[in-house]
This record gives C-alpha cells, sequence and structure tokens, in this order.
C-alpha cells in the first residue's frame, strides 16, 4: 500500500426484522447505535476511514443505509421496524452483492458484514427479487457466493442456536465466522453486542497490521493462525540464538524450571505453553511456535494475529497441527503443566 493510500472500512450490520424480534425492538436499535459509536471512536483512535451500511430484513430486504460515514450516523430509531419472516439467504445475499459494487478506488479497502438473526430462514424464495424460487438453489447461491468473495471480504453470522450454526455452517458461513447468542432476552442481545465490538476490535487492529480480512472472525485462539496470517500480521521470527525451547518433565513453578534450565529468572523471560482456556491481560506478550521448525514469531503483531484487544481477553488453545501459542508469565509461581513447553528468552 502506497503511503498516500487510507484504511476504508466498509462495515454492515444486516438486521432480522421478522415478528419474533419485536420484544427486542428497543434493544436491537440500542446495540446499534452502541456499535456505531464505537466504530466511530476507534476510526478516529486509528485513522482509519469507515463507512457503515444497514439492511434489514423480514419477508423482504430492504437497505436503510448505504456506505454513510460512521461520524456522520443517525441512530437506528426511525429505520428499525418488526414485523414479518426470515429472508436471512435473500439478506446475505443482496447485502454482498450491493456492496461488491462500492468503488474500492485509491485506498485499501475491507468489508466487513454481520448477519443477526434470532431464528431459521423460512421465505427467501418468495422475496421480491429473489434469484430462485427453490430454497435448495438459494442455498446454493449463498454457499457459492461466500467461497468466491476475495481477501478483503469478512462475513460472519450471529445465530440463536446450534441447529443455527448447522444451517449456517450448510449456507457456507466459515465456522468460526458463526456465534450463537441467546436470542431469549435483552441481556442475550447486550452481550451479542460485545461479542459483536469485539470480533470489530480484532478486524480494525488487523487492519493495522496489514490483514485485510478473516475465515475466524468470532476465534480468539491458536485456530487464528497459519503461515498465511503470520505472514499478513508481519510477524517475524526470532534469531534462534535469542530463545531456549525446554521440555516440561513435571508439574513445577516456573520459576523453578527457568533456573533449572540453567537461566536467572527475570519477571517476563518466561513464555508457558497455552493449554487452556484463560483470560489474558493486555500488557502480556505473546509468542508463536511453528511446530515443525521450533521457529519462534514474537512482536506487538501476534496479539493482533491471535484477535487480542489492548484490554483483558479469554483466548483458547484450540487445536492447531501446525503451530501453537505460548504467554508471556510475569508470576514466579504459575504451575507448568507436565508434556508441554517453556520457552525462555535471553
Amino acid at each position: 500500500m502506497s503511503g498516500n493510500q487510507n484504511y476504508i472500512n466498509h462495515v454492515a450490520l444486516v438486521l432480522d426484522a421478522s415478528s419474533s424480534m419485536s420484544h427486542l425492538r428497543e434493544k436491537v436499535i440500542d446495540v446499534a447505535d452502541q456499535q456505531i459509536a464505537y466504530l466511530a471512536r476507534r476510526s478516529q483512535e486509528l485513522d482509519q476511514e469507515t463507512r457503515v451500511t444497514v439492511y434489514v430484513f423480514s419477508y423482504d430486504v430492504e437497505c436503510v443505509v448505504y456506505d454513510k460515514d460512521v461520524l456522520r450516523m443517525p441512530s437506528l430509531k426511525q429505520v428499525y421496524r418488526t414485523g414479518g419472516m426470515t429472508a436471512l439467504l435473500a439478506a446475505t445475499l443482496k447485502s454482498q452483492a450491493e456492496l461488491a459494487q462500492t468503488a474500492q478506488l485509491y485506498g485499501d479497502h475491507s468489508f466487513l458484514t454481520f448477519v443477526l438473526t434470532d431464528g431459521q430462514e423460512n421465505v427467501s424464495h418468495r422475496c421480491p427479487g429473489s434469484p430462485s424460487r427453490k430454497p435448495a438453489e438459494l442455498v446454493k447461491a449463498v454457499s457459492s457466493m461466500i467461497e468466491g468473495q476475495a481477501d478483503n471480504w469478512t462475513l460472519a453470522v450471529l445465530v440463536p442456536d446450534q441447529m443455527g450454526k448447522r444451517e449456517a455452517m450448510q449456507y457456507g458461513f466459515p465456522k468460526d465466522n458463526i456465534a450463537i447468542w441467546d436470542a431469549t432476552s435483552t441481556q442475550g442481545l447486550q452481550e451479542a453486542g460485545q461479542v459483536i465490538q469485539e470480533a470489530t476490535e480484532k478486524f480494525m487492529v488487523g487492519r493495522t497490521k496489514g490483514i485485510r480480512g478473516s475465515r475466524a472472525v468470532f476465534s480468539t485462539g491458536a485456530d487464528a493462525v497459519n503461515s498465511d496470517t503470520i505472514k499478513a500480521a508481519g510477524l517475524q521470527a526470532a534469531d534462534p540464538s535469542t530463545y531456549q525451547l525446554v521440555q516440561v518433565a513435571r508439574d513445577a513453578s516456573i520459576k523453578e524450571w527457568v533456573v533449572e534450565s540453567g537461566h536467572e529468572y527475570r519477571t517476563g523471560c518466561a513464555f508457558y505453553q497455552l493449554s487452556k482456556s484463560e483470560k489474558i491481560q493486555a500488557r502480556k506478550q505473546i509468542a508463536v511456535l511453528e511446530k515443525k521448525s521450533d521457529r519462534v514469531h514474537t512482536g506487538p503483531e501476534a496479539r493482533a494475529l491471535l484477535g487480542l484487544p489492548d484490554a483483558e481477553a479469554r483466548v483458547k488453545p484450540d487445536q492447531n497441527d501446525e503451530f501453537t501459542i505460548f504467554v508471556q508469565s510475569t508470576s514466579v509461581n504459575r504451575k507448568l503443566v507436565a508434556g508441554t513447553r517453556l520457552l525462555i528468552m535471553n
């Protein structure tokens, strides 16, 4: 990207406005307005231009705000009304097809869409402008559309239950771009808003590191790591002479293992292997180990790669055949688990 090109984000909210969402109408407006206020603040802080598009869908799909500067967005009070059925597939197709017509000149453009639904698809085949009257053909159309999206597109969906997740996967949504929310309460919707905000933070911080899109926008853990994302994040391999990897043979404190390995224990010099879900504080560094080569990648970009905001966040170890996550320890008493490894930075 040349120096005069700016980051331009096109963020779309595709909101279920079917009858079953009527008890949540006020909260949907509240959560959407919170998301827009957050986007406005972070766009200024990160010096990124953000344009917002909003679609609502029930028995039809309507674009109520198109590619509007986030700093000039009105509340959704005037445009979000409920009533009707759930044209989920039609909304996904229309939103992505129309956004794809947006000019991408003179800037590093990236598209991020969140679809929020509280139920199952049931009316797209009868929608005005639907490309097919057959539900199976609509599923196929959405699946091939998602598969063909460029690397600067991120399409995510929030569904109410496991059945919704299975259906979303059949539609072609990447599994780590699907989240489940509690559609029965305003509290559940508030939590869904938090999930969207965390995913957006990961996206916007990732943009500053050169990551243009994500197929793991809801994941914060090892499953977000591969050779492509490492390269996109600009993570550098550390000089092998600057670190040592130690096999942990028994449960013992991190200080004990560092000293036993012939090093003086200094706070922050040792990284433990992430072996269970846990909260990681904002100040802690992350290292990523490539298993087959034992090469270690570290630096501030590693946090962005895992989708960690500049705040405390929960991270999952996940199963990753190629990479292992290590977390900096600031405690002398942290217990290391036998069978894991310890990373000591010289």
